[in-house]
C-alpha cells in the first residue's frame, strides 16, 4: 500500500503530465507559429500567483473511433479563476497542442461549469479561443457542449462582462460563443475566426480564398465589424484586455472603477477655442476635441477601424467610467451610414 509521500508524488507526477498539454514537440509548433500555449496566456493574463486551476484531472467519455485508447490531458482546455489586478476574473484557454483544441462533452462543461461559477459570483469571464471547432469523434455530445455555453452566454449577457480572446485558426462553434460575447480581441497574423475554412470554401464554391481575407483579424475589425480589437501581439492584447477591464464594473449591479487622477476636473483647455474650423466644410477630428476634454487625455477605441465616421470609446471624467459616442467629421462627414 502506497504511503502518504508516495500517494503526494504520484500527484505531481499527474499534475507535471497534465500541464504538458499536447507534449514538447507540439508546443515547440505552437511557439514557431508565434504563439503561446494555453497555460502561458493564463500567466499573461493572472496576477502572479493568483490562478486556481479547476478540473484538470477531468477525462473523456469517448468510446468511438478509438477513442477510448487516447489520453487527452485536461480535455484540451485550461480552466480557472484569479485576479487580475486585484480582481476577481474566471477565464478559460484551449490547448491547441491537445486535440488541436476541439471541443468535447468535457470540454464543453469545463467552461459551462467555470461560466456558471463566474454568474454566480458577479465576476467577468475572458474566453481565450484556439480550437479547430467540434470534436468530430464526440459527435452529438460535443454539439450539446457547445448548446450549454452558449445558453451560459446569453443568460450572462448584460450581467457580467463577456470578453472574448481569439489567438488561432478558430473555426465552427469555436467562434459562435465569441460572437455572442460583449467584446472580441483578435491578434494580427495568427488568429483567423470563420464558420469554415478556405478548404471547405473551395471545394463548395470554388472560389480560392486566403485564411486571412476569410477570417484574419483585420478583416473581422474593418470590414464584417465582428473584432472589436485588432492586436499587434498577444502581450499586446493582453495589455488591451487589461486595459478594458480598468474600464468595466465586475457585474451589473455594481459600479465601474474610479481611477485616481491628477487631471483637474475644473482645467480649461485654450485648444478648444480653436479646433473647429469657421468654414463649415472643412473636417476636424473630433478625437481631438474628446482627448482635450477627457482625464490624461486618455481614449480606449472600441471599434476602432470599423465605420470610421462614428467613434466609440471609452474615457474617464475625474476617475470615473464614461462611454462616449461621437460623429467623426473626417470620415463621411461623420453622417451615420448601417455601419456606424
Amino acid at each position: 500500500m502506497a504511503t502518504g509521500q508516495e500517494k503526494i508524488d504520484q500527484l505531481r507526477e499527474k499534475l507535471a503530465k497534465v500541464e504538458l498539454g499536447g507534449g514538447q514537440k507540439r508546443i515547440d509548433s505552437q511557439h514557431k507559429k508565434g504563439k503561446l500555449t494555453a497555460r502561458e496566456r493564463l500567466a499573461k493574463l493572472f496576477d502572479e500567483g493568483s490562478f486556481t486551476e479547476m478540473g484538470q484531472f477531468i477525462h473523456h467519455r469517448g468510446t468511438h473511433f478509438g477513442m477510448q485508447e487516447k489520453e487527452i490531458p485536461g480535455d484540451g482546455v485550461v480552466t480557472g479563476y484569479g485576479t487580475v489586478r486585484g480582481r476577481l476574473v474566471f477565464a478559460y484557454a484551449e490547448d491547441f497542442t491537445v486535440e488541436g483544441g476541439s471541443l468535447g462533452e468535457m470540454h464543453a462543461h469545463k467552461i459551462a461549469q467555470m461560466q456558471e461559477m463566474a454568474l454566480k459570483m458577479g465576476a467577468p469571464v475572458i474566453g481565450i479561443n484556439d480550437s479547430g471547432g467540434a470534436r468530430i469523434q464526440e459527435g452529438i455530445d460535443a454539439l450539446s457542449g457547445f448548446g450549454r455555453i452558449f445558453m451560459n452566454n446569453t443568460s450572462a449577457s448584460g450581467v457580467i462582462p463577456q470578453l472574448a480572446v481569439i489567438m488561432g485558426p478558430c473555426a465552427g462553434g469555436a467562434v459562435y460563443s465569441p460572437a455572442l460575447m460583449d467584446f472580441v480581441f483578435m491578434v494580427k497574423n495568427t488568429s483567423n475566426m470563420f464558420l469554415t475554412g478556405p478548404a471547405v470554401i473551395k471545394s463548395v464554391t470554388a472560389e480560392e480564398v486566403t485564411a486571412e481575407e476569410l477570417g484574419g483579424a483585420m478583416t473581422h475589425n474593418s470590414i464584417s465589424g465582428v473584432a472589436h480589437f485588432a492586436c499587434e501581439s498577444e502581450d499586446d492584447c493582453f495589455e488591451k484586455i487589461k486595459a478594458l477591464l480598468d474600464f468595466l464594473p465586475s457585474n451589473n449591479m455594481e459600479e465601474a472603477p474610479v481611477v485616481d487622477t491628477n487631471d483637474d476636473p475644473n482645467r480649461e483647455d485654450e485648444s478648444l477655442n480653436s479646433v473647429i474650423p469657421d468654414d463649415n466644410n472643412v473636417p476636424y477630428d473630433m478625437l481631438d476635441i474628446i482627448r482635450s476634454c477627457v482625464d490624461d487625455g486618455y481614449v480606449f477605441q472600441v471599434l476602432e477601424n470599423y465605420a470610421l465616421n462614428i467613434i466609440t470609446c471609452f474615457a474617464r471624467f475625474d476617475g470615473q467610467t464614461v462611454g462616449i459616442i461621437a460623429n467623426q467629421p473626417k470620415f463621411l462627414a461623420g453622417c451615420l451610414d448601417i455601419n456606424a
